[in-house]
């Protein structure tokens, strides 16, 4: 583990690099067995550098679907991690693990962490599958994907709201009319209502 380690330091530069940082996740995931991989991105994720605890999160996301303690951690640990480029590799991870079990099967567990107490693990569904509808299943189904959005309007977070007024204006770009169905059966009176309303509905005319 210490020369993998090592290597990680010596390759990855201190300006942020997050094309390495998924380079490696991928190789190491794709030479190792799903134990090892968990182990290492333990240790990874112990690092004081948050690049290379970034790969640790993506080889996570990598082996949840085999591995439920991989995705407890990045439930219960990464969720909490205070660094936002961090956060934002949390959300590539969760559409890694949704990607790889297929998104239909991933419903119940995006309806799940969708009910998190703790934004960041909403905002991890909502931001890690943007465009929504570029995503096998979603694609097919927009309407569904528009639902799970909007359900989210009320969020208490406004980090999280952000979020989801994006992913939402995102699937109006090719869905107009469909977004445009949802957003016209919003009640506007609430300031998180509205704030999500203002950011999806940027693209309709």
């Amino acid at each position: 583990m210490t020369d993998y380690i090592n290597y990680l330091e010596n390759l990855i530069p201190e300006k942020d690099s997050l094309k390495i940082v998924k380079n490696e996740a991928k190789k190491f995931f794709k030479s190792n067995s799903t134990d090892e991989c968990y182990n290492m991105a333990l240790e990874l994720y112990e690092s004081d550098n948050f690049q290379i605890q970034e790969v640790g999160v993506l080889l996570l996301g990598y082996i949840a679907n085999v591995k439920e303690e991989a995705l407890d951690f990045l439930y219960n640990t990464v969720s909490k991690h205070d660094n936002w480029k961090v956060q934002e590799v949390f959300a590539m991870a969760f559409d890694n693990y949704c990607s790889i079990i297929g998104y239909e099967n991933s419903l119940p567990i995006i309806k799940e962490w969708f009910k998190s107490d703790n934004p960041n693990v909403r905002r991890a569904v909502s931001e890690g599958l943007r465009i929504w509808t570029s995503r096998p299943y979603f694609k097919e189904h927009p309407d569904i994907a528009i639902k799970l959005l909007s359900k989210q309007k009320n969020d208490t977070s406004e980090y999280a709201r952000k979020s989801i007024g994006n992913a939402i204006r995102d699937i109006s770009k090719k869905y107009p009319e469909l977004v445009k169905k949802e957003l016209d059966t919003w009640d506007k009176n609430s300031k998180e209502v509205l704030q999500v309303y203002e950011l999806a509905s940027k693209f309709i005319n």
